[in-house]
């Protein structure tokens, strides 16, 4: 059962909770330490990115298409809308010979606020570029190519990339693909429902590449990892906890979001990792859950900590910029 991790204080008072299940794992799977449910079953949504893109590595896409680490970070991202991210994805589809015409995402507004005001006071339209999902296409855009199936439809669950795909996250989450719940994504494609164990399972993976994995997979699990870590901005963008995170640790921590309340995170070379899920899908509690969680574990230095503190105990302001209160992880270590 989901346990109370947050509160959301005003005037010395509760005024309200999240809560959510946690589940820390190691890279056999076995469960490290847990709040709540540590076998709580969602939808993994974004957080899944870096496994979507594995077989694009696996297979050589990156030499085909002699993509760079930021374009492979674009890739596995959920980013901003930024102007350096769009140009990212723009050039991802130029290498591989498609277009924006071809991303199946949709148009959507910027993550990043000042990147949506600025098309807005010019009057311009939210395009697919802005998509926080578009270099997830892009990526799944250029495995089509090397594969040489069709770019027509293949967002559709019987397209032989999702098929596919859903095959690498069984593998990775070692969950059975008829254990897996089918959904659709706010971009379009497939999502995967599996427990929040398996989710944290395949970060540990990720954070610590080697058997079972076999050396093809070790080696592109590396290649991510590492386009990830040194390319933090192009995973999410400015103000976002992802690229806090692994900005502020030099790579310790690789991270990744995942909306309505999901988060995963591994630490890298120790083949640990995690994953929340916060109840009621809020955003607002995650960051300070996971920073407390990995100073718990001792993933976070103090210094690290000082960096981090705004996004590890937020304050509420007012109207007029004064301080109302705050949000407090309600679990005692």
């Amino acid at each position: 059962m989901s346990e109370v991790l947050l509160n959301v204080m005003r005037g010395g008072m509760v005024e309200s909770r999240h809560r959510g299940d946690l589940a820390v794992i190691d890279v056999d799977g076995k469960v490290v330490f847990s709040l709540g449910d540590p076998h709580f079953k969602t939808f993994w949504r974004s957080a899944a990115k870096p496994f979507q893109a594995l077989t694009l590595v696996e297979e050589g896409g990156i030499e085909r298409f002699a993509l760079s680490g930021r374009e492979l970070a674009v890739i596995v991202s959920s980013h901003g809308g930024e102007e350096e991210h769009t140009q990212t994805v723009a050039s991802v589809l130029a290498k591989t010979g498609c277009t924006e015409s071809d991303l199946a995402c949709g148009p959507a507004a910027p993550l990043h606020p000042p990147a949506a005001e600025r098309l807005m006071r010019r009057n311009l339209p939210f395009l697919p570029l802005h998509n926080p999902c578009s270099g997830k296409h892009s990526g799944m855009l250029a495995l089509c190519k090397l594969k040489g199936w069709p770019v027509e439809g293949y967002q559709r669950p019987g397209h032989p990339l999702q098929r596919n795909t859903l095959a690498v996250i069984a593998e990775m989450t070692a969950t059975g693909v008829s254990e897996i719940t089918i959904g659709v994504d706010g971009c379009g494609v497939p999502v995967f429902g599996l427990p929040i164990s398996g989710m944290a399972q395949a970060y540990a993976r990720l954070a610590r590449p080697g058997a079972p994995a076999g050396q093809t997979r070790s080696t592109a699990l590396q290649i991510i990892r590492q386009a990830i870590v040194e390319h933090p901005f192009f995973v999410a963008g400015t103000g976002r906890l992802d690229t806090a995170l692994m900005e502020v640790t030099a790579g310790r921590v690789v991270a990744k979001f995942g909306a309505e309340g999901v988060y995963c995170a591994g630490l890298a070379g120790r083949g640990l990792a995690m994953c929340l899920k916060i109840e009621d899908g809020g955003t607002r509690a995650l960051a300070p859950v996971i920073i407390e969680v990995m100073t718990h574990l001792g993933w976070l230095t103090d210094e690290e900590l000082v960096k981090l503190e705004a996004w590890r105990r937020p304050l509420t302001r007012n109207h007029r910029g004064e301080i109302v209160g705050s949000l407090e992880v309600a679990y005692r270590f």
